[in-house]
């Protein structure tokens, strides 16, 4: 009994793992070289905001952030400059913004669901075809895309920068979601086919629901696009009634007059809120959405 118990290896508890600890030195010099690059990244922004409160001659003055004092006026001179006052053209950035937000979720979701639940002659040729339009600048488009919305009467209309959106154009929100819809249990498709329900009832009761993190960020990433894109909202609107905010921005410069920077500045401000309030109302969501793509 005694040599039976000397043969077999008694339970011991492994040894504690030893972890690399961090020292209080290199934690301090992480998180200042953290906050430097932070700060180097938001220069250009808290130098835009001084500006705004800086009188015309002092701005291009100094490159540093230090105000001699405040002008305020430079807000509701900014506000009234244009022919409209500056609200008119946040309502219109407002309405293109909505539209291309709706058109997105609606068509994107639509399409990203029969490319991963449904099977069709020519499934694979299409994504293929459809991921190899994210390759395509929007140069190489624009001019076949106006001559078709020009002979169709849209120009300075907001349809051409709306109703795009409602056939699914956006291939990269149509792949984020098809990897989604991927990572979702088919049992619980198949749960709901059991139960009588049709491709119609599955993606609208089953489907859609758990598509929240995937369908906030795309609402998120085409407000931020959307709000804040020249180049097509350049092309398409020529009224300056029908001008949404970036156009409008662009109005403040003169080549022939002098330019009024400040109330440019201003008014750059005040058009960068919205994109803030968005993104950090949204934050959770985003990173919720990209996190979880694709994963299986």
């Amino acid at each position: 009994m005694t040599d039976l118990k000397e043969r077999v290896p008694s339970r011991t508890t492994p040894p504690p793992v030893r972890t690399r600890a961090t020292s209080p030195a290199r934690a301090v010099l992480k998180h200042a070289a953290l906050i430097l690059l932070a700060l180097v990244m938001l220069y250009p922004v808290l130098w835009m905001v001084v500006s705004s409160l800086r009188p015309n001659n002092e701005i291009f003055r100094s490159p540093g952030l230090a105000l001699s004092g405040l002008r305020i006026e430079n807000y509701s001179e900014g506000w009234n400059a244009l022919s409209s006052p500056f609200g008119h053209y946040l309502i219109n950035s407002a309405i293109v913004v909505l539209g291309c937000v709706i058109g997105n979720l609606v068509s994107c979701s639509l399409a990203a669901y029969a490319f991963a639940r449904l099977e069709f002659t020519g499934k694979k040729v299409f994504f293929a075809v459809m991921l190899g339009t994210i390759m395509l600048p929007i140069h190489v488009i624009i001019v076949p895309q106006y001559i078709l919305f020009s002979q169709l009467g849209w120009i300075n209309t907001f349809l051409p920068l709306i109703v795009p959106k409602f056939l699914a154009t956006d291939a990269f929100f149509v792949f984020l979601m098809v990897q989604f819809i991927r990572g979702l249990p088919r049992e619980l498709d198949e749960a709901a086919r059991i139960d009588g329900a049709g491709h119609r009832v599955i993606f609208l009761r089953v489907v859609l629901p758990l598509m929240v993190p995937a369908l906030a960020t795309t609402a998120i990433f085409t407000f931020i696009w959307t709000w804040n894109d020249f180049f097509s909202q350049l092309i398409y609107l020529t009224d300056p009634d029908k001008y949404t905010v970036p156009v409008a921005l662009r109005s403040y410069v003169d080549a022939t007059v002098s330019t009024s920077w400040g109330s440019m500045f201003a008014m750059s401000v005040v058009s960068l809120l919205p994109v803030f309030l968005a993104f950090l109302l949204g934050q959770r969501f985003l990173v919720k959405g990209i996190a979880t793509t694709g994963i299986k």
